[in-house]
């Protein structure tokens, strides 16, 4: 069974519910209003199935131009429209806009009632099929069935039926594969069964008791219950007019409204700004001019919004071009969603387009290159919209989550493309975002330049500190992108990471013969302290420039010939070892010793003796207690190799 949505368009009073009623029984005429004045002012609701194979949810709008606003959140989701002309009147202005807005909205399929055929005489009806025939002739929809039928007598419903069953045959069903998402269009309160929601299902597959999201507003709710026409159901897929129990907090009547959207799962965030691709009707009399305040009509919603023309100061009918729609209210949106806009005041439809940015910066004007981009974002091959994602969204990177609403194809088709790209190395991935391969490689000229900076202007040093090097990269995510990086590089045997530190494969500090000099005595002097080593300080007031002699020292401790302890003395590794030894032999086992209680094997000072004992501390030889320290009973293992470079 195929399931799709058939709506209706067309001038007031040409007879749209009741020919609804007559091919379904169903008076969509719900509110009291509505039957009081003869007129439908909401949208209304029925099934109708005119084939074995097809069924479909039929969505009646208003002809009314004051209820226009309705009609465009019953015209969103359509897979078919069923134009009603009446054969009294013929065309009339709401004809055309109506026609205009589903044209707009790139309904793939429409056939065309005249309603009231038994009023007029057979050379009228001709009249006006012929008129019909004229409006469709330049449109999407030339060649489509133009039908008469009397709701009255019931003539002409039959080969009516038959049309529209044919049409839902050839009609393409929307994705049940695809992410859940559900415009409201209705909001009541059923007692027993809490608050309900209506709407056209567009994508996926919504199940009894699952967890989903309703935007703008971002309120959380459990499917308590599904009804398709009031059947109750465990499941509904998309195609399908769904009634939608939920249970939550903050989802009660008031809570919620038409305009907003429910989804299922991660990913998904409201737009405050909108890039499209529109098109002005070509008879809209109007001028859409830069700042201009319209109405922007998405899925269920209307929200107002200035615009920003990105390629000329102004459009004019019959023109296309790049805009983008600032908003004065959130809305939900997805990339390829199709949108009306409408003039602010006095109301007429003034155009419609496509989304092809959900999450856009802002912008007066089009960057270089940036048309090609966003013709990709709109363009039918998923490899050419990721990567063009990702290259406008440049040092940010793409959640893998968000890929469904930003690139708008649905996520087993995403899974293949982002394998297909990600083997043919034309995307990078961290953790669970997305990177281009531009801003990968970029990323690594920026680490390695990063670095031989720091060799030239640093040549006593090793290499540079990774916290300090993961800051080369911009955005908030440029650390965790730079640590990918710096493994990437370290495996290719491009770059080291060792104890912190960063440098360039086959980098060694290097000395001049003056430095060479002063290393010499360094060691000289150090290896003659033992246990009494003076001080970064005295060193420095002894030997020369403080900043030189530490970096001497710091080279002379990553090759394994001195020991920094608290950051101020650096003893030789042999004279700590063997205090280590000292220690274990003379003291093992020892517990509740102050510094005094050391003194016997090491009789140096506390200025030396401290630093010593808390670098025992970190080793295992002896162990910090409230109340002292104790001693171990043997040397930790591997005494002999700890501190040796890279360890």
């Amino acid at each position: 069974m195929r399931r799709l949505i058939l709506g209706t368009a067309g001038h007031i009073d040409h007879g749209k519910t009741a020919l609804v009623k007559a091919l379904t029984g169903v008076d969509t005429d719900r509110l009291k209003e509505e039957r009081e004045r003869g007129i439908t002012i909401d949208l209304g609701f029925a099934e109708y199935r005119p084939g074995a194979d097809v069924l479909f949810g039929v969505v009646d709008v208003p002809g009314h131009e004051g209820f226009i606003r309705n009609m465009l959140a019953g015209a969103t989701g359509m897979d078919l429209v069923l134009l009603v002309v009446a054969a009294d009147e013929g065309v009339m202005p709401q004809t055309r806009e109506h026609l205009s807005i589903v044209q707009l909205l790139e309904v793939p399929r429409l056939a065309v009632a005249v309603t009231k055929s038994d009023l007029v005489d057979p050379d009228w009806l001709d009249l006006v099929q012929e008129e019909i025939q004229e409006l469709l002739q330049d449109t999407p929809y030339s060649g489509a069935p133009v039908l008469p039928v009397s709701s009255l007598t019931g003539e002409g419903l039959d080969m009516l039926s038959e049309a529209l069953a044919t049409l839902g045959l050839e009609a393409e069903e929307k994705g049940a594969e695809d992410v859940v998402r559900l415009p409201i269009d209705r909001v009541f309160t059923i007692r027993g069964a809490g608050t309900v929601v209506t709407g056209t299902l567009w994508t996926g597959t919504l199940e009894e008791g699952s967890r989903v999201l309703v935007l703008p507003g971002g309120q959380e709710a459990r499917v308590r219950s599904l009804q398709l026409h009031a059947q109750e159901v465990r499941e509904a897929r998309a195609g399908a007019r769904v009634a939608m129990g939920l249970s939550g907090n903050k989802v009660g009547h008031q809570d919620l409204s038409r305009g907003q959207t429910v989804v299922e799962g991660s990913g998904w965030a409201v737009s405050w700004m909108l890039t499209c691709w529109v098109s002005l009707l070509a008879d809209t009399g109007w001028e859409l001019e830069q700042g201009q305040r319209v109405r922007v009509h998405l899925g269920t919603a209307e929200v107002l919004a200035r615009v920003a023309i990105f390629q000329k100061d102004r459009l004019v009918g019959g023109e296309e071009g790049w805009v983008q729609f600032r908003l004065e209210e959130p809305v939900l949106a997805r990339v390829r969603d199709h949108l009306v806009f409408r003039s602010y005041s006095p109301v007429t439809t003034l155009g419609g387009g496509r989304v092809a940015e959900v999450l856009p910066r802002k912008r007066r004007r089009l960057a270089p290159g940036e048309n090609r981009l966003l013709e990709a974002r709109l363009g039918d091959s998923s490899e050419d919209a990721l990567s063009a994602l990702l290259e406008m969204a440049q040092w940010t990177g793409v959640p893998i989550p968000s890929l469904p609403h930003q690139i708008g194809f649905s996520p087993a088709h995403l899974q293949e493309t982002v394998a297909g790209l990600q083997g043919s190395e034309g995307l990078a991935r961290v953790e669970d975002r997305l990177f281009s391969s531009r801003i990968w490689r970029e990323g690594e000229k920026r680490i390695l330049s990063a670095l031989t900076g720091f060799h030239e202007n640093n040549p006593l040093k090793p290499g540079i500190s990774l916290e300090e090097l993961r800051q080369v990269l911009p955005g908030s995510f440029g650390p965790k992108l730079a640590e990918a990086l710096l493994q990437r590089l370290a495996s290719q045997q491009r770059l080291f990471l060792r104890k912190g530190t960063a440098g360039l494969a086959g980098f060694r500090p290097s000395l001049s013969k003056r430095q060479a000099s002063i290393r010499t005595q360094l060691k000289s002097l150090l290896t003659e302290a033992g246990l009494t080593p003076p001080n970064l300080r005295e060193l420095g007031e002894t030997l020369g420039d403080q900043t030189e002699i530490e970096g001497i020292l710091r080279l002379m401790e990553e090759e394994g010939e001195l020991v920094n302890l608290d950051g101020e003395f650096f003893f030789e590794r042999k004279a700590v070892r063997e205090a280590g030894e000292a220690v274990i032999r003379g003291l093992a086992g020892s517990k509740d010793l102050g510094p005094a209680g050391f003194r016997e094997v090491l009789p140096i000072s506390r200025r030396h003796l401290l630093p010593l004992l808390r670098h025992f501390d970190l080793v295992g030889v002896t162990t910090r207690m409230e109340d002292g320290r104790s001693v171990a009973i043997e040397l930790p293992e591997a005494w002999g190799t700890l501190h040796t470079p890279g360890r």
